[in-house]
């Protein structure tokens, strides 16, 4: 099969990337790091997440996010919301897009929520329906599809009872989540092509932790399968609790430049995600996990030097 002409991305490091860090954001920042990536060309950008401030203390100010950031004609402002309550909150905050999630390992879902997969889902039905009834877009993610921190491999045949489930609530797009890095090339190929045999190929999104230095790997195998949307996190940012030394998702900016350097088209401005990336990781005191936006900052600062010193 032929590559994507097109790719689109969503931009989760507002919410992913920023909900993972200790020291606690500021609203300015978090507005003016939303604001950045808008104005480089983000189409679908994952602002913050209506959960408890008791459980996430980072995501206290969702609502005062919501009501600062811009919101250009054409784009999908998307909010994290785990039950109604969340959804509630996401609605009176006017959001275009709200995002649920259920693992695919049992393992997982009853060490974390003390639940079933089947529980876990069925929670979510009430905030489906309500983002239907409501006219909000609906996007699901089906979390340790490749490898779980507690029971280790994950049957392809979990992955697909997720996407099933998913599909039968009436979602719009389904992201299948190595939340832990684990994932090569060939299992995504083989869990992505399972996945599209149930549900459409061009509503299903990769999201790819580089805990292991394979992201880039997964998403070009991906794009050989055919998915043509994946979630991305500005600078790298972001982490996971359940795998030491993750490095967290998959950098926005490597990503660009993979689908810049393949000629496939995606609106985004790589020189502005660069400046961005350099911008966020500025602010929290350490260097960009984006190997491509430190190679290319890097770039751009000799060349402003010699031409000073011309």
């Amino acid at each position: 099969m032929s590559l994507p002409k097109r790719v689109f991305l969503t931009e989760v490091g507002p919410r992913d990337g920023l909900q993972n860090e200790q020291q606690p954001v500021p609203v300015d920042i978090k507005v003016g790091l939303c604001e950045r990536l808008l104005a480089a060309g983000v189409g679908n950008l994952e602002a913050t997440s209506f959960v408890s401030p008791k459980w996430v203390p980072q995501m206290a100010d969702a609502a005062q996010v919501m009501a600062r950031i811009p919101r250009p004609a054409g784009v999908t402002i998307s909010v994290l919301t785990p039950n109604i309550k969340g959804f509630e909150g996401a609605l009176a905050a006017k959001a275009d897009e709200v995002v649920i999630f259920g693992a695919a390992s049992e393992a997982f879902s009853h060490r974390n929520i003390n639940c079933s997969i089947e529980e876990s889902i069925n929670r979510f039905t009430p905030v489906a329906n309500a983002a239907k009834a409501n006219g909000l877009r609906l996007r699901a993610a089906v979390s340790v599809a490749f490898g779980c921190p507690y029971q280790g491999e994950v049957p392809v045949s979990s992955v697909v009872d997720v996407v099933k489930r998913f599909r039968d609530m009436g979602c719009d797009e389904i992201g299948i989540a190595d939340t832990i890095g684990v994932a090569n090339a060939e299992q995504v190929k083989r869990v992505l092509e399972a996945a599209a045999r149930e549900y459409p190929l061009d509503q299903i999104s990769g999201h790819f932790h580089d805990t292991y230095g394979q992201a880039i790997a997964n998403v070009y195998a991906s794009l050989q399968v055919g998915v043509s949307r994946f979630d991305a996190s500005i600078a790298g940012l972001g982490g996971c609790p359940y795998a030491k030394g993750a490095t967290g998702n998959v950098a926005t900016e490597d990503v660009l430049y993979l689908l810049d350097a393949l000629g496939i088209e995606t609106g985004i401005s790589l020189e502005q995600m660069v400046d961005a990336g350099q911008w966020i990781s500025a602010f929290l005191g350490r260097k960009s996990m984006s190997r491509a936006g430190n190679a290319l900052h890097a770039k751009k600062l000799s060349r402003e030097e010699k031409a000073q010193a011309a």
